[in-house]
């Protein structure tokens, strides 16, 4: 099999179906403190920012109200049956004990993981509807060979 003719070099967006658009509205803009770019908590799709992105295409995060997009068969669940595992996304490790102070100020459950291969301490949290929501850093102190 040859190789694409091809590079993908970012991720630009990632969208996930919503039961309830005003509580991962806010979730998303006040607990992760993502940008609103367009829509808001009664809107059927809300995008937020994540980054500059690649090539100018922003990358984003699309919340698709579920009443309103829903196909015949029901689509996706949530949670541990959801086709979404979880979404990473990465910020400086310097900012990962502020994140922490916050979750623990906000009353947000969260959970710690180290990835001493990759140099990766990832925090874990979910968001309202139960999909797992990871912000990664780098620091080359956490590897280990």
């Amino acid at each position: 099999m040859s190789k694409p003719p091809f590079t993908v070099r970012a991720l630009g967006e990632v969208a996930i179906r919503v039961a309830d658009m005003g509580a991962m509205v806010r979730f998303y803009r006040d607990r992760i403190g993502l940008t609103l770019l367009r829509g808001g908590e009664d809107a059927p799709i809300t995008f937020f920012r994540i980054a500059g992105g690649f090539g100018g295409h922003t990358t984003v995060l699309a919340l698709f109200d579920r009443a309103l997009q829903e196909d015949a068969a029901g689509g996706p669940v949530t949670g541990a049956q959801s086709s979404l595992h979880h979404i990473a996304l990465s910020l400086p490790f310097a900012e990962q004990e502020a994140v922490m102070r916050w979750y623990e100020e906000t009353g947000q459950p969260y959970r710690v993981e180290h990835f001493d291969w990759v140099g990766w301490r990832g925090i874990f949290t979910e968001d309202p509807e139960g999909n797992v929501v990871e912000l990664v850093a780098y620091d080359d102190t956490l590897l280990v060979e």
